[in-house]
């Protein structure tokens, strides 16, 4: 019973001895403390913050709370007659946890304030960060004026200067962002799969098709269509939504490569014997006069699309007759009335003119020979009086 209580006495005095020592630790400013609301009236509050010490607090930030009441406070000024304490962590406190947030990679949270030169200043928990132009988001920003009164969430890239020198990146966690969102799609759509994607923009030699937001694959013009294709432009437009096959993946230059084909994301037209095949060039034959779209213009002609595939050439030496056409005032895009002029079938290759008055042929021939139309009851009395020969 005796070893019992010598016991207790020895843990008590510990336990006494350590609350001593707590108490007499001297505090520093950005230290973080619990304490105990011991009275809250006028403009300041007191709080214990342990055996005969107290702190003081505004009554405005303990407003709501109860006496009795435990709260987190960070030490703001220590005094020898007087520690003040408050709610809110100190600047020490921020750099402390940006300090964690640089070394942990963990993102914070800023607000853009204003622009700089090179970039933008973001306020992060009231500390003032850079971040470059260039970080400011995936796509190219010109002056991070759009961004400014705006939150976003950042990474801090450079720590300096005990704080004071402070870097941040959106760009890095987009990436992140981007990173993961194409993992999780590739995963569930490897090579092969047919999914869909959006026209993001045209290109000689093929089209770039947006999977998801930032992630781009090249369909080549041969992937286009099963038939030859003259440009892009002749069968696409931005934005169209348009099904896919995924045929490769690699890496270069440490950026995504994705290869697409739009003809294979469809069954290949297959040779029917009930059913033949046309060649679209086959259809077209000297002397004929129909509209095309102007698709391309060179100093020597205007290429005009007649369909999708089939595309003619007017030469600038066909309309020099033409004192009503100026080649240089005619536009892409511009439909215009082309005749037929030479089809070449095997070499894919149409001549175009410009088409003339049907009528004008025949007149410059009476005009020559001298001869004068014939009236519709004159061919009706000569038709009567070769009839009544026959007979004769």
């Amino acid at each position: 019973m005796d070893h019992d209580d010598n016991g207790g006495e020895e843990d008590f005095s510990k336990m006494l001895d350590g609350s001593l020592a707590e108490s007499d630790k001297a505090m520093a400013v950005g230290d973080r403390v619990k304490a105990e609301i011991l009275a809250v009236g006028g403009e300041d509050a007191i709080v214990a913050l342990g055996p005969g010490k107290e702190g003081v607090v505004a009554a405005v930030e303990l407003a709501g709370r109860k006496t009795g009441e435990r709260v987190d406070l960070f030490v703001t000024s220590v005094r020898p007659s007087e520690t003040r304490l408050s709610i809110h962590p100190t600047d020490k406190n921020v750099a402390q946890d940006l300090l964690v947030a640089y070394e942990s990679h963990r993102p914070v949270e800023g607000r853009v304030v204003e622009t700089c030169k090179g970039g933008v200043r973001v306020s992060v928990r009231g500390k003032s960060a850079f971040c470059p132009i260039s970080q400011l988001d995936l796509k190219r920003v010109e002056t991070g004026a759009e961004f400014v009164g705006k939150m976003f969430a950042f990474r801090i890239t450079e720590w300096g200067e005990e704080g004071r020198n402070v870097v941040v990146s959106r760009r890095k966690l987009l990436e992140e962002d981007q990173a993961r969102a194409a993992h999780e799609f590739f995963a569930k759509n490897p090579d092969g799969s047919v999914v869909e994607g959006k026209v993001a923009r045209l290109e000689k030699f093929g089209a770039f098709i947006e999977l998801l937001p930032g992630v781009e694959g090249l369909a080549h013009i041969s992937e286009l269509a099963w038939s030859r294709v003259q440009s892009p432009a002749d069968l696409l437009t931005v934005g169209q939504a348009v099904a896919v096959k995924i045929l490769k993946r690699e890496t270069a230059e440490g950026r995504l490569k994705i290869s697409l084909s739009i003809k294979q994301a469809t069954e290949k037209p297959a040779a029917s014997p009930a059913v033949p095949v046309v060649d679209p060039w086959a259809k077209y034959a000297a002397g004929q006069v129909l509209e095309g779209k102007i698709t391309r213009k060179e100093p020597y002609g205007l290429f005009i699309q007649l369909e999708p595939g089939v595309v003619g050439l007017l030469h600038q030496s066909k309309t020099a007759e033409r004192e009503d056409f100026r080649l240089e005032k005619q536009k892409v895009g511009d439909l215009l009335q082309v005749q037929i002029g030479e089809v070449k079938l095997a070499d894919r290759r149409i001549s175009l003119d410009l088409p003339r008055d049907p009528n004008e042929g025949d007149w410059k021939n009476h005009q020559e020979s001298g001869a004068v139309p014939e009236s519709p009851l004159a061919a009706s009395l000569r038709a009567a009086l070769a009839k009544k020969q026959a007979r004769g």
